[in-house]
């Protein structure tokens, strides 16, 4: 146990070190990984190779976007919103933390929300989106955002109410235990967690009773790359555990997304290797589709 504890402390770091770089210097690359070294290499060989042949110009000016490749079966689930929102004009908010924001999102497409926009209004307005995410916020700092006239007043109108929040309970949990940190003090600090959770939600349902409200899970930045280490992945499936049990005691739902960065074969993370990138966005995106219609 006392090898595990050194672990964790000496892994979050170098995490919390690279967070406090990235965020004080966002124009700073962060370190290449080895796969990511390997194709920059890969690169440069190709283009000295190719450097003697005639450049041809592009015929194609646009830029394409991960939410431009849409497979067969997302087409049919994004056709589904459009036709359970076609009776009005439905109104979406956006709030909580950097995920919402869309930190990470080098394609300034604006992250899952701006995906769904494009996604949901590409032949004409079915849906207005608000976006209220704030980089680095937690949910007592979420708590009072709420109190806000702009973000109630949004609230109080919307027909849907969209949440990230969480990961930054985690991080600050880690600072204040940064010489301490073990699995006990994040299950300690999970109980006022879900407490907090609870008053988003009571003040959500106090604004707008009617809303559908989803609270988007969140995944585990560190499993790419420290999967050895099961008390980082117990925690965030713990924390996760708490939103979807706080969501559904009130009637909601809760979307997960922490299956969706498991895979190796796709770098799904921004350079910070903390947001995701653009196509880490569209899987959320995709995710959050699947499940604003169910029968």
């Amino acid at each position: 146990m006392k090898k595990t504890t050194t672990m964790i402390i000496i892994i979050l770091s170098f995490v919390l070190l690279g967070i406090g770089i990235t965020m004080s210097n966002p124009q700073q690359t962060a370190p290449l990984s080895p796969k990511q070294t390997e194709n920059r290499i890969a690169d440069e060989n190709e283009e000295d190779t190719s450097s003697d042949a005639p450049v041809e110009e592009s015929t194609n000016s646009e830029i394409k976007t991960p939410a431009d490749e849409i497979s067969k079966e997302i087409e049919e689930v994004i056709q589904s919103t459009i036709e359970f929102f076609s009776d009005k004009e439905t109104k979406v908010v956006a709030i909580g933390d950097s995920l919402t924001q869309g930190v990470g999102d080098q394609s300034e497409q604006g992250g899952y929300v701006g995906i769904l926009d494009a996604y949901l209004n590409r032949e004409k307005q079915v849906a207005v989106f608000e976006n209220y995410g704030k980089r680095g916020n937690r949910t007592d700092q979420l708590i009072s955002r709420l109190q806000e006239p702009e973000i109630e007043q949004s609230i109080e109108n919307a027909d849907i109410v969209l949440i990230t929040i969480g990961a930054n309970d985690i991080m600050q949990v880690a600072k204040e235990n940064f010489l301490d940190i073990n699995y006990e003090v994040f299950a300690k600090e999970r109980v006022h967690y879900e407490e907090r959770i609870r008053k988003i939600f009571s003040s959500l349902k106090e604004t707008n009773p009617d809303a559908a409200i989803y609270l988007i899970g969140f995944y585990n930045p560190f499993k790419q790359y420290f999967e050895h280490i099961q008390e980082l992945d117990m925690i965030v499936n713990d924390w996760n555990y708490i939103g979807k049990k706080v969501a559904e005691s009130y009637g909601e739902t809760f979307i997960p997304t922490k299956d969706l960065f498991m895979s190796e074969e796709v770098n799904l993370f921004a350079e910070d290797h903390f947001h995701p990138n653009e196509t880490g966005y569209q899987r959320i995106a995709e995710r959050i589709l699947n499940y604003l219609v169910v029968e």
